[in-house]
């Protein structure tokens, strides 16, 4: 297993954050969750995505969903596998809704309901819109930002066309449009403090909602309980100790909030499919604890770098299973000054 812990800095003013990720082998599975909701769409190669009890096969042009704090892994099935990765935060997208469908109503259903890519026109529809976005992270123009955020919700709008929102028990589990907003302090609370034992009371206090109005719209918005967005949070907090630390499990469990050891063990297997020492053992046994190099950063530093790869780093590019290129980090939200522009 391949363990990948990513603490992107998103912020309300910076929600977004981005890149391609090149797979140079087939390598073991890996596994993440952070505090943005993710989507890709696979260029080339092919893989699986991982999400609790599910695991869903991904052929190029076709799309992925993941929420916030959402446990999933990938694998690539061959070599030179390549993806369109994009990680924001909710602020970035708003309360933007497809014909009465909020988004946020794709991304809270159960992962094995949630839309896909089913025709060939559509995954063709799909790749052009990962090349527009590229281009855009690219040449880095003015209003990049803007074109990116209509990019990602025509990509949503695709997948929602044939998509039912009525779940298969018959339940709607469509996001009520304004809901949004109003547990935002409540998940801007959590990405803030982690680890903290935060109660419903507390959380609904800081939306002014009564406790059974905050726990309906959270469910409603986010797909799944507050308690378990939380618990959700504090197990990324431990992945993260098993493979920056030498803290003993016990210590990491008193540290992210779990009653014990033996708590923080069950509540890890379920999300990651594996043991706290097994993840640690794994993790740390990759150079760096990082099983990827990001090259061709869109950095401000990064401008005058020629071809944006040293020696240095070749050499520890070869070291692993796979890279990520095109990147956009928090740092590249300025809009370069024409002068720049004409120099890249």
């Amino acid at each position: 297993m391949l363990a990948k812990i990513e603490d992107y800095k998103l912020t309300v003013a910076r929600p977004f954050h981005g890149g391609v990720v090149e797979h140079r082998y087939p390598a073991p599975l890996g596994t993440d969750m952070h505090q943005a909701f993710e989507m890709g769409v696979l260029l080339s190669g092919s893989e699986e995505r991982h999400f609790e009890n599910f695991v869903m096969p991904v052929n190029p042009g076709e799309m992925w969903l993941c929420g916030a704090w959402e446990p999933h892994g990938w694998r690539a099935s061959i070599s030179s596998t390549r993806e369109l990765v994009l990680q924001f935060l909710p602020d970035f997208l708003g309360e933007e809704m497809f014909d009465g469908v909020s988004w946020l109503s794709l991304f809270s259903a159960p992962p094995d309901q949630r839309p896909r890519v089913a025709t060939e026109r559509r995954r063709d529809e799909a790749l052009s819109i990962a090349k527009e976005i590229r281009r855009e992270m690219r040449e880095r123009s003015r209003g990049w930002l803007a074109s990116i955020r209509l990019s990602i919700l025509r990509l949503l709008l695709m997948l929602s066309r044939e998509w039912d929102p009525v779940s298969p028990s018959g339940r709607d589990r469509t996001v009520r449009t304004g809901n949004l907003p109003k547990v935002m302090p409540a998940v801007r609370l959590v990405h803030s403090h982690p680890t903290r034992r935060l109660s419903l009371r507390e959380a609904a206090a800081t939306c002014d909602l009564s406790i059974s109005q905050f726990g309906y719209i959270f469910r409603n918005v986010m797909g799944l309980s507050f308690g378990k967005f939380c618990r959700r949070a504090r197990l990324a907090y431990v992945a993260q100790l098993l493979l920056t630390t030498d803290l003993s499990v016990e210590a990491i469990a008193g540290a992210a909030g779990f009653a014990d050891a033996s708590h923080l063990h069950h509540a890890f297997v379920q999300a990651y499919g594996s043991t706290p020492a097994r993840y640690r053992t794994n993790g740390q046994g990759l150079a760096d604890g990082r099983p990827y190099r990001a090259i061709e950063q869109v950095d401000s530093d990064d401008y005058d770098l020629g071809d944006g790869e040293s020696a240095a780093g070749r050499q520890e590019s070869e070291q692993r299973p796979y890279t990520e290129i095109e990147i956009i980090n928090v740092e590249d939200y300025e809009t370069p000054t024409p002068a720049e522009s004409r120099n890249r």
